[in-house]
């Protein structure tokens, strides 16, 4: 047996953007970007391992959102044109660049790279579900799932009807695509109350996670920190965050993706070239976005005077930083192994857009440490969460505290001065769907189309991205202009459904247009 397991859990998630009504939107590049830098990026590397015998394990989160948009015929459409587009531009950048040696070795990279993701997803038919079920399959990759849009359940007035949907919804739509219920379920912004649970019971979910201070301020002294589960009451088993591993990736400061050689994100040739070269590849109107070529390191702090990006000193980098970071789990985990009768189990989980998109060589950080991990230490073993409980049947009984993973471990990024109007909204339109639920045990046809699209309405306008959008300043008129487009057409649905006077033309142009959970049963809401 290993001195102690080492878990990675990558959550993927972003929130339901899709607009067939304009193609322009511009937060819908936010999927084809994340695919673009993680999410195919991410299955070559983890494939690459499968093809080369690298044993190891991981946890992919595969929010219900995101599966939606990467199994819609619509947006994988886009994305594959969205690709080509970034091919012609990578071709162009080869001759415009071709008197600058430094810059012209860089366009022929993002040539080859965009060429080698394009023939990836082509591979997998564009279904990038499909291949992580693959991943899945073969024994690497254990798949999960997250609450249904990602909603934040310390601030939904412990409405249990709306909580038991979010849970529900979400463990069925990961079962019509993988065959089974997931064995785990990410909470939205790891948001916990006490009772959630009992709701993950229902839906034969195994385990969920919390941040840190969740489990040390379980009502019981957990005897091994976060270093071993606790069982809820109610058998559900709560896995706790690393502080140090986690440090060493996210610090500000300290983390490996601040190193000066790395890529740095923000200098792009969408807003560095004249806007008679690049206007064809960004916004239709003029308005300047990230294409995804970047010539630059980071460098230092400053926007300009940066330094040309060399590959193969970041990818150095990347090798050195996966081994400073392997060589601490090992010592972390021979720390550790002395005070328990178990192995530790240490989880360090992140969101997976950290990892290639945000953090350019974050995939090839990832294929160093697998590789290190199995050729090069006997120490610390990969394991997920549900191996764990497979091992380790037996495990203290505690019920986390209320907690969150976001600033200062509570509720304050989702509520506070920039977002506090929302919520008054929300648990009404909460309140009114279960009276809608219990109102109709049965319904026409009409009716139910209805009754299920207010449902699908609400959940959109639960998401916490809209408040989290609010309170980092980013896209605030989107995420504002989604929160009253989800309510306003709740409460006519609301309206329209009391008054039998259900307009089927109104009715159909919002389901085309908002099609998540196509098989969403509204009656969960009478439970």
């Amino acid at each position: 047996m290993a001195t102690g397991y080492f878990s990675l859990v990558l959550h993927a998630h972003l929130p339901f953007v899709r607009h067939p009504e304009d193609p322009t939107v511009m937060e819908e590049q936010w999927l084809y970007e994340a695919i673009t830098g993680t999410y195919l990026p991410l299955v070559q590397v983890m494939g690459g391992l499968i093809r080369d015998h690298v044993p190891y394990r991981c946890t992919v989160s595969l929010s219900a959102p995101l599966m939606t948009m990467l199994t819609d015929d619509l947006l994988k459409l886009r994305y594959a044109q969205h690709l080509d587009k970034l091919i012609e531009l990578a071709e162009k950048e080869i001759e415009r660049t071709r008197p600058e040696p430094h810059y012209n070795r860089l366009a022929h990279m993002y040539n080859d790279r965009f060429r080698s993701l394009r023939d990836t997803w082509r591979s997998h038919e564009g279904d990038l579900v499909r291949a992580f079920k693959w991943l899945q399959e073969a024994g690497r990759v254990e798949v999960i799932t997250s609450t249904a849009t990602h909603a934040f359940f310390p601030l939904m007035d412990r409405n249990w009807a709306n909580i038991r949907a979010q849970v529900h919804v979400a463990a069925e739509l990961y079962e019509r695509h993988f065959g089974f219920r997931p064995r785990g379920m990410w909470l939205g912004e790891c948001g916990y109350v006490p009772g959630v649970d009992e709701l993950l019971r229902e839906a034969a979910i195994r385990y969920f996670f919390v941040d840190t201070h969740g489990i040390l301020f379980a009502d019981r002294r957990p005897a091994y920190g976060a270093y071993a589960p606790i069982y809820c009451p109610s058998g559900v088993a709560a896995f706790g965050r690393d502080l140090e591993s986690s440090e060493q990736v996210w610090s500000a400061k300290e983390g490996y993706p601040g190193d000066k050689h790395y890529r740095d994100f923000y200098r792009d040739i969408g807003f560095d070239l004249p806007m008679e070269y690049i206007k064809p590849y960004i916004h239709p109107e003029g308005h300047r976005i990230y294409t995804g070529i970047k010539y630059h390191a980071i460098t230092h702090d400053q926007l300009h005077d940066k330094w040309v990006y060399d590959p193969e000193i970041a990818r150095g980098k990347a090798g050195l930083h996966a081994s400073h970071f392997r060589g601490n789990r090992e010592k972390q985990a021979q720390r550790l192994r002395g005070d328990m009768d178990r192995p530790p189990m240490i989880v360090s989980p992140y969101d997976a857009e950290l990892y290639g998109h945000w953090w350019y060589e974050g995939p090839i950080f990832l294929d160093n440490l697998f590789r290190q991990f199995h050729f090069d230490q006997d120490v610390v073993e990969t394991l997920t969460p549900g191996d764990y409980l497979e091992r380790h049947a037996t495990n203290q009984v505690a019920t986390p505290c209320a907690s969150s993973w976001g600033f200062r471990g509570y509720n304050e990024h989702w509520l506070n001065e920039t977002n506090a109007w929302t919520y008054r909204h929300l648990h009404v339109a909460g309140e009114r769907m279960v009276e809608l639920a219990r109102r109709h045990p049965t319904a026409d046809p009409l009716t139910m189309r209805a009754l299920n699209q207010a449902a699908r309405e609400l959940m959109l306008a639960q998401s916490s991205d809209w408040t989290f959008i609010m309170k980092t300043g980013t896209t605030v008129p989107y995420a504002t202009r989604r929160i009253n487009e989800h309510i306003l057409q709740f409460n006519k649905l609301y309206d329209d459904v009391r008054s039998t006077k259900v307009s089927e033309p109104w009715l159909a142009d919002i389901e085309a247009r908002n099609n998540i959970f196509p098989n969403i049963d509204y009656r969960i809401y009478a439970s």
